[in-house]
């Protein structure tokens, strides 16, 4: 009876691409890029596999989506400020103030809620700041910041679930392949 080291060799990449698709949850989680750690576990496995599934079409389109999320992120801070009547300056300081709040919310000591409760404050604080020095009334500017936030969370929820669609696509396709 021999081992099948083939076999084992299958099972410790599906592994690997399995521990990659939940890291990348927890970083989309996080706001951070985490469709692209989904991309990086197909192509383990395409490339183990080649040129069954996942194949290049499959990668191509985990490509695709992955750009697409972080083209809508890029706009989503601004636009959720405009969309409210801000300037453009509050929707940069919007997304410059989400990353120092991440960088800032690592010492909240709750992990994942600390980086993420930072970011909606950073993200909050600054668009606050900068429309209320331009408009000067503050209620205009909590108005403003408010769209910040509520953008900021609409990429999460964006991240999370385009992370989850690649994860199940790639896990079904292997299960059905």
């Amino acid at each position: 009876m021999e081992f099948d080291w083939q076999a084992l060799g299958t099972f410790g990449i599906y592994s690997v691409a399995a521990l990659l698709c939940f890291v990348g949850f927890i970083l989309s989680c996080l706001s951070l890029s985490g469709t692209w750690v989904v991309l990086a576990a197909t192509g383990l496995v395409a490339w183990s596999k080649w040129p069954e599934f996942p194949g290049l079409g499959t990668l191509v389109i985990f490509l695709l989506l992955c750009i697409a999320v972080e083209v809508i992120e890029a706009l989503a801070g601004a636009w959720g400020v405009q969309k409210r009547g801000g300037s453009k300056a509050a929707g940069w300081a919007a997304l410059l103030g989400g990353f120092i709040g991440m960088f800032l919310g690592t010492f909240i000591p709750v992990p994942i809620i600390g980086t993420l409760l930072g970011m909606l404050l950073g993200s909050f604080g600054l668009a606050f700041l900068v429309e209320h020095a331009r408009m000067k009334k503050a209620e205009h500017a909590l108005h403003v910041a408010t769209g910040a936030v509520i953008a900021r969370l609409a990429v999460i929820f964006l991240k999370v679930g385009v992370t989850i669609i690649m994860s199940f696509a790639l896990a079904i396709g292997l299960a059905v392949t």
